[in-house]
């Protein structure tokens, strides 16, 4: 019995169009990454766990693929040991790699393993794919690409300011109205301590993270469950719910932080960016947002979440600074800050909002029809020659008929004809049909070109 074909969960395939869709995306991105003075570097789909373990936090770990090691795994593993079923024991033991979760451990490795060839500030970005074990659903894929860009080797708050333009110049290019949030985890270390929950910071950050996906009180019982006082959730409840404009909320802040230095510092380093974007007259909204955590171990100053205004969708965009990242490859002293595109959430409203342009779909400009061995010798050094101009071209690879042919093009969108029959090669030139408009002109060779390139 043949076996039905299928695709894991959370996974897709991607047409011609699709592909043609997504390259626009991914030739943008790339044409504003190179535009700011980044570089490209790739690294293997695959990492070390060692590498990637203990870096996202619990709930990042649990969505770790692990790569089963090839041939005799159960080597070294006790009888015991199997019948105790303990999956995370056991998959610690029958792995020793996994599918990268995100670009920026895999990034913060590569730095350290070539920091003899890298000159510091290093300006890196990388489009690949990564790999979450999650639950598929709208939006949310189990295999996605990341469009990261990252300084490292740099403290300085002007970065953080060229990466919010860089999603403002990004999104403009891409015509989707966004919204940019930003917040500084030093802001949330420092509220931690004046609710006197200093040791549970991670805790509540990854609470109030989910904010906008379960609502305050469920964010409150999570805050209880984790052991956190009642005293410091109600001490937390105005805070996290501050409104107002950014000067405002900044001000409210200097007066709630007073006594917290690791607090004021982040008060000092938003006011900065918040101060200095507003001077650049980019055309997006930023937002100073207390409830954005992104609750990621390794972020320890300015965060950044993009929304867009017109589609309900998770953020499309995100990132932030990590002072101590390469630390744990044994490399310290190093400061990075970066951001992360969501390709495929980028994709999906493109779609939504139709706002790709026309050329981002297209494919073949002019198919050559073949009327037999005669009619394609002749045609062969025409078709040559138009690839030559950079003009996309092919000829129909049988001698079928004509009614085929037009059929072929017309599925493919393709907008010109090209017919060379006796009377056309005699004269050294080719009938050109618009397929849209419905006309047809016998051309020279310079004449097709132009029209072709109109």
């Amino acid at each position: 019995m043949a076996t039905k074909p299928g695709i894991p969960k959370g996974t897709r395939d991607f047409s011609p169009v699709e592909m043609a869709k997504r390259n626009y995306i991914f030739n943008t991105i790339r044409e504003v990454f190179y535009l700011y003075g980044f570089q490209q570097i790739e690294t293997p789909s695959m990492e070390n766990l060692s590498t990637l373990m203990g870096k996202y936090g619990e709930e990042g770990d649990k969505l770790l693929f692990k790569i089963q090691n090839s041939g005799d795994y159960f080597s070294g593993i006790t009888d015991e040991e199997l019948l105790s079923r303990n999956a995370a024991k056991l998959a610690g033991k029958f792995c020793e790699k996994g599918l990268r979760y995100d670009l920026t451990v895999p990034f913060a490795r590569y730095v350290v393993m070539h920091r003899d060839e890298i000159t510091f500030p290093f300006k890196r970005f990388q489009i690949q794919p990564v790999w979450r074990a999650d639950r598929p659903q709208k939006g949310r894929y189990r295999e996605f690409y990341q469009c990261d860009a990252d300084v490292v080797g740099s403290d300085s708050l002007l970065n953080e300011v060229e990466l919010v333009q860089m999603i403002d110049t990004v999104f403009r290019k891409f015509g989707i109205r966004i919204s940019i949030k930003v917040n500084n985890r030093k802001i949330l270390t420092g509220i931690a301590e004046i609710i006197g929950a200093a040791d549970k910071i991670i805790d509540i950050t990854v609470a109030i993270d989910k904010l906008d996906k379960i609502g305050l009180d469920n964010v409150n019982a999570e805050l209880a469950s984790k052991g956190i006082s009642q005293e410091a959730i109600d001490k937390l409840q105005p805070i996290i719910l501050l409104s107002g404009s950014n000067t405002e909320k900044l001000q409210t802040l200097k007066e709630i932080l007073a006594t917290s230095e690791t607090g004021m510092k982040g008060v000092e380093e938003s006011e900065f960016l918040l101060n200095t974007v507003a001077r650049q007259g980019i055309s997006s909204d930023v937002e100073l947002d207390l409830t954005l955590a992104r609750g990621l171990n390794y972020y320890t100053g300015a965060i950044f979440e993009v929304k867009a205004l017109d589609v309900q969708i998770g953020s499309i965009s995100g990132g932030g600074r990590y002072d101590n990242l390469t630390g744990v490859f044994g490399m310290d002293g190093v400061s990075g800050v970066g951001i992360s595109f969501g390709a495929d959430r980028i994709y999906d409203v493109l779609n939504q909002l139709d706002l790709y342009p026309k050329e981002a779909s297209d494919s073949t400009k002019v198919l050559f029809v073949n009327f037999g061995e005669k009619e394609a010798d002749y045609i062969l050094p025409i078709l040559a020659k138009v690839r030559t101009e950079g003009i996309r071209a092919e000829i129909y690879p049988d001698s079928a008929k004509m009614k085929k042919q037009m059929s072929y093009a017309n599925n493919k969108q393709i907008p010109f004809v090209a017919i060379a029959g006796e009377n056309e090669m005699n004269e050294g030139k080719v009938m050109l049909k618009n397929m849209q408009a419905g006309t047809q002109d016998l051309v020279t060779s310079e004449e097709r070109i132009a029209a072709l390139e109109g």
